[in-house]
């Protein structure tokens, strides 16, 4: 989990840094970014207290991906809508949620993996 941490830690400060020297895009990238940074150590909190001492730590792992994924489908819409309204570049938006998500996803599937060889009982 310690590595994973890490590996999150380091694409959120790379997420969140790069918008703030993007110039007048700044605003509409860096609300992507913090709703992919957000969400992502969200999700990896929430899987640490579930794979913890769990009898079935990868179901309940599997259970808190659906729901951060369904939280976040929630938070890009309410985030383009915002970002929208407000006729600033969509596109900044879209580019620094997805770019960051993509691999904060990588980071969280590792993690279920490194979670069902740990166990040694398949999901």
């Amino acid at each position: 989990m310690k590595g994973h941490l890490l590996a999150a830690a380091l694409v959120a400060a790379l997420a969140l840094g790069v918008p703030l020297v993007a110039g007048p895009l700044a605003r509409p990238a860096l609300i992507g970014a913090a709703i992919a940074t957000a969400t992502a150590l969200a999700s990896l909190y929430a899987f640490g207290r579930t794979g913890r001492g769990a009898a079935r730590p990868v179901e309940g792992a599997l259970a808190v991906f659906a729901a951060m994924f369904l939280v976040r489908i929630v938070l890009v819409g309410l985030g383009l809508a915002a970002v929208a309204r407000s006729g600033e570049s969509v596109v900044a938006f879209v580019v620094a949620f997805f770019v960051p998500y993509f691999a904060f996803t990588a980071i969280e599937g590792s993690f279920l993996a490194a979670l069902g060889r740990r166990t040694g009982n398949p999901a």
